[in-house]
């Protein structure tokens, strides 16, 4: 099996989402709100750090007011390119503005059962089996996470998810399941045997972390301890903003962007207060709340813009992204799903936004389905093939060629055809039949991408983990338990 990951790189295509001066606009806007509205950090380590750095902070409240000039100084301490580290070093993965990573999307609590087609509570068993297929599929760059392990204790979850995921893949791994700092020094512990101790992960980050933010301008008290946990070690850390318009943001694009990216530059800015340097990223997955309902979308035009300024925003603060993609609002996969998880996701890639998540999702990432991740990544891999656009040159501009077939003739059997018919986009699940034989079967791309996911499952064989590793991070675990 392949060690390959694909990436969109060196794209030619090109979007101006939003204008230097909307950037500008946006970010006096949050630079006011942090100062004169403030942003909620219920952990008193976090309060610690912004009151030694002349924040003002209310203890009670647990709320922070920062000036613009502290924000802004702090974030110029970030790293504005690192590696992801993978398991396999091969497999390694720049953060440099020029590559576009796609990974599993994250934390589901449901799964489409790959054998039985029956909805039902995920288990271990799934992130086994996800990391396993996402393993040997080239689309997906790194894990996160997918589902949540409930069958496991809630306090060694994620330690358990993680631990799961390097026994069944070699690439790097990003989890949004790591809730306090016990827990974030456990899997620190867990993350140092892979490398050769606690003291090699700043060389070599093979896990990173993601922390949701509460909105409206708010965090989570363990995820912020956990987070600076990470910092210390110097693994990447980033907060992701899921403000979603009309609900818990305004109910404008721009005021929604205002208010996520106070959260986001926030909880940046604190890490960069504690541990200068430290590698962080910007996340984000906003969305629009249906005003029907007042549900999450997972999907239109709103998340298509967003997946697009996120990317413009992070940019301007000089560090990389992972970017809500995918996570379509269907229930199967089917027409919906294609158009949202297609928009999003190009939006997100012709801005070259760092790493997308993620596919495989059904229901605004509840549910996770085999044939969804399939088809996500026949969707990554249709928009990193158009992002090539046009190579103009003489080899391309074929005039030899043409020359030599003239009026009336064909090119298959020219050599030049040969040399370049395999560059041409072959679709695995995309139906190119006759249609007297579509008529004849009434199969479709996803029973096409569930038979792959079953196939992948079934042959392949990632490279194990040591055996002691294992049972050394069997040990930490079980410690925690106790």
């Amino acid at each position: 099996m392949t060690k390959k990951i694909k990436s969109v790189t060196n794209p030619k295509l090109k979007l101006e989402i939003l204008t230097p001066t909307d950037v500008k606009k946006i970010h006096d806007a949050t630079l006011w709100i942090i100062e004169k509205v403030g942003v909620r950090f219920p952990s008193k380590r976090a309060l610690d750090i912004w009151a030694a750095n002349g924040a003002e902070v209310d203890f009670d409240k647990k709320i922070v007011r920062a000036k613009g000039e502290l924000i802004e100084k702090a974030l110029k301490s970030a790293p504005p390119v690192y590696p992801l580290a993978a398991r396999d070093p091969q497999q390694d993965l720049p953060l440099d503005g020029n590559h576009v990573f796609v990974g599993t999307d994250g934390c589901g609590v449901e799964v489409i059962d790959i054998e039985t087609g029956v909805r039902r509570i995920s288990r271990l068993d799934d992130v086994r089996d996800i990391a396993r297929i996402a393993d040997a599929t080239e689309e997906v760059g790194f894990h996160w996470v997918a589902v949540s392990a409930q069958d496991k204790p809630v306090e060694t979850r994620g330690l358990h998810e993680i631990k799961t995921i390097w026994e069944n893949s070699t690439k790097h791994v990003q989890t949004e399941s790591i809730y306090n700092e016990r827990e974030a020094r456990a899997a620190m512990e867990i993350a140092g045997l892979i490398v050769g101790g606690k003291d090699k992960l700043r060389e070599r980050p093979v896990l990173s972390l993601m922390q949701c933010t509460a909105p409206p301008l708010g965090h989570d008290g363990g995820s912020l301890d956990a987070a600076l946990v990470a910092a210390e070690y110097g693994i990447p850390t980033g907060f992701m903003t899921m403000a979603a318009n009309i609900t818990t943001g305004p109910a404008t694009l721009a005021g929604n962007l205002a208010l996520g990216n106070a959260e986001v530059i926030a909880g940046a800015a604190l890490i960069q207060l504690a541990f200068p340097g430290a590698p962080v990223f910007y996340a984000a997955a906003q969305t629009a709340s249906d005003i029907r309902s007042g549900a999450y979308t997972g999907g239109g035009p709103e998340d298509f813009i967003y997946g697009a300024a996120g990317n413009v925003l992070a940019d301007y603060y000089n560090i990389p992204i992972s970017m809500g993609s995918f996570a379509t609002g269907a229930k199967e996969p089917n027409w919906q799903a294609g158009i949202e998880n297609s928009l999003s996701t190009f939006m997100a890639s012709i801005v070259m936004s760092d790493m997308l998540l993620g596919v495989g999702f059904l229901h605004g990432s509840r549910i996770w389905s085999y044939a969804e991740m399939m088809m996500d990544c026949e969707i990554f891999s249709i928009i990193e093939k158009t992002l090539q656009g046009i190579v103009v040159d003489d080899e391309t501009l074929a005039l030899d060629t043409i020359a030599a077939v003239g009026p009336g003739g064909n090119f298959l059997s020219q050599k030049h055809t040969r040399k370049h018919m395999r560059e041409v986009f072959l679709p695995q699940f995309m139906d190119r039949r006759p249609y007297n034989e579509w008529e004849s079967k009434k199969d479709n791309a996803a029973d096409w991408a569930l038979a792959k996911a079953r196939k992948t499952l079934a042959e392949h064989q990632p490279e194990p983990l040591d055996e002691k590793v294992s049972a050394e991070m069997a040990k930490i675990i079980a410690a925690m338990e106790k």
